[in-house]
């Protein structure tokens, strides 16, 4: 399977502006640029996608983890917070930490935080990441 997005950019890093669309086209000509990333300008940015990407994969991944176990979740929503740093080198991706809320019927506490840890570990997006990835899971009753 192959997925595809284009990204447009025209002018300078700063005062440029950009465009991203998406093969599904839920994203479609989606401004993104300087000021929506570095700023609180309009738009999207590639941080926060990669934040709904990765807790999207998560979640996804944590429903299948469940179902080996017998298990259906009733909800789930998890947030993904990706940190962007300034190195020596640039900017980079250094971590994300995803926080977990979910309501799963007959779930044990040992049962939910198995299956949490291994859809984080075996999520697609967490295997391209390099950086740390941290979660906090919450299991209501």
């Amino acid at each position: 399977m192959k997925r595809w997005a284009t990204a447009e950019w025209s002018g300078a890093i700063k005062d440029g502006k950009g465009n991203i669309t998406t093969q599904s086209t839920v994203l479609d000509h989606t401004q993104y640029g300087f000021n929506a990333r570095f700023a609180e300008g309009p738009g999207t940015n590639p941080e926060e996608l990669i934040a709904a990407a990765h807790a999207g994969c998560f979640t996804m991944a944590l429903s299948g983890k469940l179902g080996e176990a017998g298990l259906t979740a009733e909800r789930m929503q998890t947030k993904a917070t990706v940190s962007l740093d300034k190195t020596d080198d640039g900017f980079t991706i250094s971590a994300v930490h995803l926080e977990l809320t979910a309501k799963i019927p007959g779930a044990s506490q040992e049962a939910f935080n198995d299956a949490a840890q291994r859809a984080k570990a075996g999520c697609p997006v967490s295997k391209l990441l390099n950086a740390q990835i941290t979660l906090e899971a919450k299991l209501e009753s």
